[in-house]
């Protein structure tokens, strides 16, 4: 089979050029990561999903399910089309699902079902029962291996000295539970998949690291484990293969420039800050520029971000490399009136919004001849 005839190729303009100036043939996939703020169903499972029962808290009923389905799922197809005009993302990470069936009615939604997205996902230990998963194009990327790899974090890891007062929780809606009996603090787990894209092979990690519940200063031990867990894993890749791609993606709840990202993952903020297998996060520099995937408290911050490892950045084009980076933010994602004007439009008792996040997405990009 040619290449033209299972991915997109598409003439890129940018600071790639030939000596005669002239623009070179790109392969081009977008890899993106969507928080999907709740997407339960309407079934009563196992887990703690009474608020989003028709007779729970949200009255969620079957027709408020299928709205936001055709919501995410309509934002999911248009995510890095600017660039890339003939195709959805090639893989989508997402996080607080509540199982697979919620996945497999999410690819069935018109706007999704002719790019045939292949699902791997594992039911966490998270209390709400939220998960993290991998959605990919299966035309496009064949999955070698895959496994979750559990975040084990304890009480005891907070630290003590920190003294708060009454410091509210950032947020509200995903709290860490805690076992009281084994003091384990139960959180999603490290989706890591490995795979063929266009027979390249490509490592991605999905995350949705411990909530701010409690304060921000008070959990930030648990983010930090979580980074170090994260650096751990892509270490272990190296071992295996030293020149290994890596793409690590997630809803942090922390910032670009918080110590489970700068020193737990050692993600660098310049590409020329990056040395072998370290890891750059382009996000860190859209953040200082003013860019947010969430709004709190009337600050906007970037919790969901995409980092790649510095096999991904080398100026060799001949194999899959980062490209740049993007937070996707339509007009129609955004809420325009009242006390959150400016803010994701997330669902409501009166409204079936999308979500209280934006999604985040790069472009690997590999030339052709």
């Amino acid at each position: 089979m040619r290449i033209k005839n299972f991915t997109v190729l598409f003439f890129v303009l940018f600071a790639i050029f030939g000596v005669n100036g002239q623009a070179k043939k790109y392969i081009v996939h977008t890899v993106a990561f969507y928080n999907f703020e709740n997407l339960f169903d309407t079934i009563n499972e196992a887990n703690n999903d009474e608020e989003w029962l028709p007779n729970g808290v949200q009255n969620w009923t079957s027709k408020k399910y299928r709205q936001k389905l055709h919501n995410l799922a309509k934002v999911l197809s248009e995510i890095g089309t600017s660039e890339n005009p003939n195709n959805s993302p090639t893989f989508i990470g997402g996080a607080e699902i509540e199982n697979r069936i919620v996945l497999e009615d999410l690819i069935k939604e018109p706007a999704l079902i002719n790019k045939e997205y292949g699902i791997v996902h594992f039911d966490s230990p998270d209390k709400r029962g939220i998960d993290v998963a991998l959605l990919y194009q299966k035309k496009h990327f064949k999955p070698t291996s895959y496994k979750n790899i559990p975040l084990l974090i304890y009480k005891n890891q907070l630290n003590n000295k920190v003294k708060e007062k009454n410091e509210k929780d950032d947020v509200a809606d995903d709290k860490s539970e805690v076992d009281k009996n084994l003091d384990r603090v139960f959180t999603r787990d490290i989706l890591l998949v490995t795979g063929l894209l266009d027979g390249e092979e490509i490592n991605i990690m999905v995350n949705h690291w411990p909530s701010r519940s409690g304060g921000e200063k008070k959990s930030s031990p648990f983010r930090e484990a979580a980074g170090r867990l994260d650096r751990k894993i892509m270490d272990s890749i190296y071992k295996i293969n030293p020149n290994a791609k890596i793409i690590n993606m997630g809803d942090l709840n922390d910032g670009t420039y918080n110590k489970s990202v700068k020193e737990g993952v050692g993600a660098k903020r310049k590409r020329e800050e990056v040395q072998k297998f370290g890891v750059y996060n382009p996000f860190e520099e859209m953040f200082y520029k003013g860019n947010a995937t969430l709004f709190y408290r009337d600050a906007g911050d970037i919790f969901d971000q995409i980092m790649v490892s510095e096999t991904l950045i080398q100026k060799d084009f001949s194999s899959f490399r980062y490209w740049k980076a993007g937070i996707y933010n339509k007009p129609y994602m955004i809420t325009t009136v009242g006390q959150y004007k400016g803010y994701p439009l997330r669902h409501s008792m009166t409204e079936i919004g999308y979500s209280d996040h934006f999604p985040a997405y790069i472009y690997l990009i590999k030339e052709t001849k």
